[in-house]
Order: C-alpha cells, then structure tokens, then sequence
C-alpha cells in the first residue's frame, strides 16, 4: 500500500506533498527535521491522503497534486492556521 499526502505547516502558509509506505513514521520525520525540505517550516499537520495500490499509481497521483491545479485543489482544502488569518484581516 502507498501513501499519497499532503501536509500544512502550522506557522507559515506551505503545504507539502510526498510518497511513502508508512505514513505515520513519514509525518514523525518531517515534524523531527530529517527532511531538508521541510525542516524550517515545522511543524506540520497531515490534511490530506489517498491510498493507492502500486507505486506508479501513487506517483502519478503525487505528480498531479504537486502540478498548479493540484496545488489549488490542496489550498482549498487545507486548514487555515492562525496566522494566515491574521494576515488576511
């Protein structure tokens, strides 16, 4: 089984989209700084996941959200944190 996701950094408006086989342990490493790209804008919250049946499914499917359409399709979706709202007030 593999995992397509999206996560929201709780302290500034980013939203992250990955591949993995173990979802939990995956968030557990982006909230822990093992990930380069995600280490300054921790922590993170899950907001999004698809499970799909084979690796090429899931990174055609992760290629899609991380495309422009995907994007605003996450960003309608994701939760707005606090300071976003501050900033759009």
């Amino acid at each position: 089984m593999y995992y397509v996701y999206a996560l929201k950094s709780v302290n500034y408006y980013r939203i992250y989209v990955g591949l993995t086989t173990n979802l939990e342990s995956r968030i557990k490493e982006h909230n822990a700084g093992k990930t380069k790209s995600t280490r300054f804008y921790r922590p993170w919250v899950l907001f999004y996941s698809e499970n799909l049946d084979s690796r090429i499914n899931a990174r055609t499917r992760e290629k899609e959200l991380k495309s422009g359409s995907g994007r605003e399709y996450l960003k309608r979706l994701a939760p707005v944190a606090h300071k976003d709202r501050a900033a759009v007030s």
